[in-house]
């Protein structure tokens, strides 16, 4: 294929604690819960799923939430080689002073002394040790903000500014993602080398850290699990299918995700890729204004509801505790 991939989809990492879970992507980071449902391939747990007010592609971060495991039993990830270290919001460039003080009056430590390619990033981990960042950018390159979150419009998040992936070789997947999946080279800040996947609004960062000495990374706990590429439709996601099955990786069938259509594969550093589409979108089965309130299940699994919500902890959406209620409020 000629054409090129339009940025990122989605994130997915994996959570502990549910209800901590959602005070701080919605309370602190100002983030929509726009789907509340299970993980499809073990629906005794949560997957949440937070966004824009509609979760637009490029805004999507979510999280299976591994809670109540066994006390002998560590679910505990480890950041390593073969995972994706850091997933990056975009933020108005002028908010950058009012995210320190925002975290910092959350209690929460963050690392505001880099300055990358040319950006301010302020890099900070949520409550399982999942490495965020927030990158100032210019607010003319940044998608628009959920309008009634908890932070003020003018410092909200804009959606995904992109990801680093941790490798120990970063050659085999340069070339996967220059000659296969359309993604641009556009820079080098010592071992870190800089890719554009998409363009516009819908630009992102992936940014491939060489480390070949750095231990390999283990799934779990405040690990992220893959990260998905945006197509805008099942014909050319079957496009993309082909591609990927001839250039010799193994790739899933397509598979039913309700909100989008998925397939799956792992790039040569060992970090699970996805290619999700853009419809049918979040809006399918509930309505833009109470998305999120209620737990979803697709129809295959409709008749389990009772013995499924009976294993789920009960949570609730700390929204509309908007923006005089919240306990992050004090930066305001």
């Amino acid at each position: 294929m000629s054409a090129s991939l339009n940025g990122i989809h989605h994130v997915t990492a994996i959570c502990s604690d549910p209800q901590r879970n959602l005070d701080f992507y919605v309370e602190l980071l100002g983030l929509r819960l726009v789907k509340k449902t299970v993980n499809f391939d073990d629906p005794g747990t949560y997957h949440f799923y937070y966004g824009d007010g509609i979760g637009s592609p490029g805004t999507i971060m979510t999280f299976f939430a591994w809670a109540g495991l066994p006390p002998m039993v560590s679910g505990q990830g480890r950041q390593g080689t073969g995972q994706i270290i850091a997933t990056s919001f975009s933020i108005p460039a002028q908010s950058y002073s009012y995210w320190i003080d925002r975290l910092a009056a959350a209690a929460v430590s963050f690392d505001a002394g880099e300055a990358r390619f040319g950006e301010h990033v302020i890099a900070f981990q949520d409550p399982d040790g999942l490495p965020l960042e927030l990158v100032a950018q210019r607010t003319d390159a940044l998608r628009a903000p959920w309008v009634d979150g908890p932070v003020p419009l003018e410092h909200a998040i804009r959606g995904f500014a992109g990801a680093t992936l941790c490798l120990s070789g970063y050659e085999n997947t340069a070339e996967l993602m220059t000659g296969t999946l359309g993604f641009r080279e556009v820079g080098q800040e010592g071992s870190r080398f800089r890719f554009h996947a998409g363009k516009g609004h819908e630009a992102a960062a992936i940014d491939l850290l060489c480390m070949p000495e750095e231990h390999p990374g283990r799934m779990g706990i405040g690990v992220a699990h893959h990260i998905a590429w945006r197509t805008p439709s099942s014909e050319d996601q079957l496009r993309w299918r082909a591609v990927i099955a001839d250039g010799g990786y193994d790739v899933t069938p397509v598979l039913d995700r309700e909100y989008f259509e998925s397939i799956y594969f792992r790039e040569p550093g060992g970090v699970l890729f996805e290619i999700a589409t853009d419809a049918p979108g979040f809006i399918v089965d509930e309505p833009r204004e109470t998305l999120g309130a209620e737990l979803k299940l697709p129809p295959w699994l409709e008749p389990r509801r009772e013995r499924i919500e009976a294993r789920l902890a009960e949570v609730h959406i700390p929204i509309k505790a908007a923006r005089t209620a919240s306990p992050f409020s004090e930066s305001r």
